[in-house]
């Protein structure tokens, strides 16, 4: 079965390619002999009730500094593709929702991964709330009274924004942190939704695992730990990927989630667990396939567009 395949993704020219999903996903594609073209969110456009973008045919290299070729840009109706795959990566703000409304008026005809309504409707820090009795106490506020009487119960806790990502803004709070009260007040200035905070979990220090579902079952994993001197764990930000196995508990997470993402439409998915306990669930741009690969672990790529094909052939 060979595929017409549009990827709406941040701009190739300036993504590493030893860490991107995205171009692991690529590479695999034209491997099969899908045919690929690529545009930037914000090409997208709406006329009538035809949605368009200037694409423009991909060619992709293993060859870092010259790892992409494009053709001229050719605006098309993307109802024409028979796969768009949703790649750019965060921050989900209202720029990133809108597309996914523009998405939604061509999926399920043309199959858009992950489901744009459930990338919308499923952020990472707030759908992981569904699964309380696989987390550590989390709160999500803004509210102080609430935050002190949270902080009061567990101690020291991680405080993060709502819709951050890549580890940006990730603070540990320690018991009468005499640093709480100037962190509230940039936090209440810098962001206007909620924050989230999370009783601290130390065990961090020895990694926070990156768990890949593929259509509601596990793929891989690869565990990220943090440098000596850097609560996150966050590749981009330092983190030392390891090679690492699934425990019990960790089996018991996948089995217990998988399910609720199978039907959603959320075909590709990252979990991250610490010490056996649940911190979000990534569905709008997960990493880790490449890190998987180079430590011998599954061909991640292979299974996504394995279940691709078979939700193509389904239709």
């Amino acid at each position: 079965m060979k595929l017409k395949v549009a990827v709406q993704m941040d701009p190739i020219a300036r993504i590493n390619i030893r860490g991107d999903s995205t171009f692991a996903l690529l590479l695999e594609a034209q491997k099969r002999g899908h045919g690929i073209s690529y545009y930037t969110p914000d090409k997208l456009s709406l006329n009538g009730d035809e949605l368009v973008a200037p694409v423009q045919h991909l060619t992709v290299r293993d060859e870092a500094g010259d790892h992409f070729t494009l053709g001229e840009p050719k605006r098309e109706a993307l109802n024409a593709y028979d796969v768009v795959l949703l790649r750019q990566d965060p921050p989900f703000d209202l720029a990133y929702i809108t597309s996914t409304h523009l998405l939604e008026r061509i999926h399920p005809k043309t199959l858009v991964v992950n489901d744009p309504a459930s990338v919308r409707n499923a952020p990472e820090k707030l759908f992981v709330m569904n699964f309380p009795q696989l987390m550590p106490p989390t709160l999500i506020s803004r509210d102080l009274d609430e935050i002190n009487a949270f902080r009061d119960r567990h101690g020291a806790v991680v405080m993060k924004p709502l819709h951050g990502h890549g580890g940006a803004a990730v603070f540990r709070v320690m018991p009468q942190d005499m640093n709480f009260g100037s962190l509230f007040d940039m936090f209440s200035v810098t962001f206007k939704e909620p924050w989230v905070i999370q009783r601290f979990l130390p065990e961090v220090k020895h990694g926070d695992k990156r768990i890949i579902l593929v259509d509601g079952e596990f793929a891989g994993a690869v565990n990220r730990v943090p440098a000596a001197d850097d609560l996150r764990s966050n590749m981009v930000r330092g983190g030392a990927a390891r090679a690492t196995e699934l425990s019990d508990r960790e089996r018991e997470i996948c089995a217990a989630v998988g399910p609720a993402l199978r039907e959603r439409g959320l075909l590709f998915v990252g979990l991250d667990v610490i010490d056996g306990n649940l911190t979000e669930i990534n569905v709008t741009s997960p990493t880790g396939i490449r890190a998987i690969a180079r430590l011998n672990g599954p061909d991640v790529a292979a299974m996504i567009w394995d279940a691709i094909e078979a939700r193509r052939a389904a239709k």
